[in-house]
């Protein structure tokens, strides 16, 4: 019998500190969101803002120098740059590498990554919710979240491009 009480006052308890204590996991964001501000400084020390890319196609993707899907989109980013580019496309890299910026500026020099590239802290991926790289937002000429592709294939760059199109027809 003491069990059975111990056990009914207990639950209780234990469910409201769960409820009290734990924060909500960070929502993903999706399609038809509008993009989270960002405030970053590029690899190259010019500041950037989301108000940077008004009025264009915006490709931001989050990737780091230690991932092998991310390395194998760089030739595909640096295309649809040279190809769209003219027409409204932008693209920045956003990497979440940890630690040294110097690695992050090696790795932009050495894969010759031709869009903007800077450094994520741990807050804007959580705006973003990013659970995995390489993750690429498309986002619209008006700031809103249009697609987003998790991981790299040959079916994902055509995706992708095909959505730019359309989004630079708009």
């Amino acid at each position: 019998m003491r069990l059975r009480t111990f056990i009914l006052k207990t639950i209780p308890l234990a469910l409201a500190a769960l409820l009290l204590f734990t924060q909500p996991a960070a929502a993903i964001l999706q399609k038809g969101d509008a993009a989270p501000p960002i405030k970053l400084t590029t690899t190259a020390g010019q500041p950037i803002t989301l108000n940077n890319y008004k009025g264009y196609v915006l490709v931001m993707d989050f990737f780091a120098t230690w991932c092998i899907p991310c390395k194998e989109a760089i030739p595909h980013l640096n295309s649809l740059r040279a190809k769209y580019g003219k027409q409204g496309l932008q693209v920045l890299g956003v990497s979440v590498d940890e630690g040294n910026d110097r690695d992050v500026k090696d790795f932009v020099a050495e894969r010759r990554i031709s869009y903007p590239v800077a450094i994520a802290g741990e807050e804007m991926q959580t705006e973003y919710g990013l659970r995995s790289i390489p993750t690429v937002f498309v986002i619209n000429k008006k700031g809103v979240v249009v697609e987003r592709f998790q991981g790299f294939s040959e079916q994902t760059a055509k995706a992708m491009e095909d959505t730019i199109k359309r989004l630079l027809a708009e």
